[in-house]
């Protein structure tokens, strides 16, 4: 069965014809929302995490449907494309070259934002502990936890 659901889309008004059985992250990505990727359908890895009325979710975990009313921020909704523009855990993660391939790096991203709207210092441990839900299989973390402790940084000084 088909549902229209309407939300704030980064900021703008969207509205969707969706099934009433679609994961949230499935109709992001067939409505141009590309950046939020599809690593596991299980929850284990991180890579669809999005942010819902400000708090990070991840969208292999909802339908939808559920968004009917509510505000949803990907990736996208962070920045315009220029790096002048970028948020600033987005430029903390390319100065400390938080990333290698780059498929989990918008999850993490997204985390990393939350966890500092929620613990505007947080120590490595803290960090660490926050992003335990977000796998990357290219990197250590280390630079990954630097990147968040930078951007948090960052983000105090805004």
């Amino acid at each position: 069965m088909t549902v229209s659901i309407s939300f704030q889309l980064n900021g703008t008004s969207a509205q969707l014809d969706v099934a009433d059985s679609q994961l949230l992250v499935e109709a992001l990505r067939q409505h141009g929302s590309t950046g939020t990727h599809i690593g596991c359908d299980t929850s284990q890895c991180g890579a669809c995490v999005i942010h819902v009325d400000g708090k990070s979710v991840k969208s292999c975990t909802m339908l939808a449907v559920q968004v009917d009313g509510k505000s949803v921020t990907t990736i996208e909704g962070l920045t315009q494309g220029q790096a002048e523009d970028m948020h600033p855990m987005q430029q903390a993660f390319k100065q400390h070259h938080g990333l290698q391939c780059g498929y989990c790096t918008p999850g993490m991203v997204m985390s990393a934002i939350d966890l500092v709207n929620h613990n505007p210092d947080p120590d490595e441990k803290q960090i660490r502990e926050w992003l335990e839900g977000n796998i990357c299989r290219c990197t250590g973390y280390h630079n990954i936890v630097k990147a968040v402790k930078h951007g948090a940084q960052m983000m105090r000084e805004v």
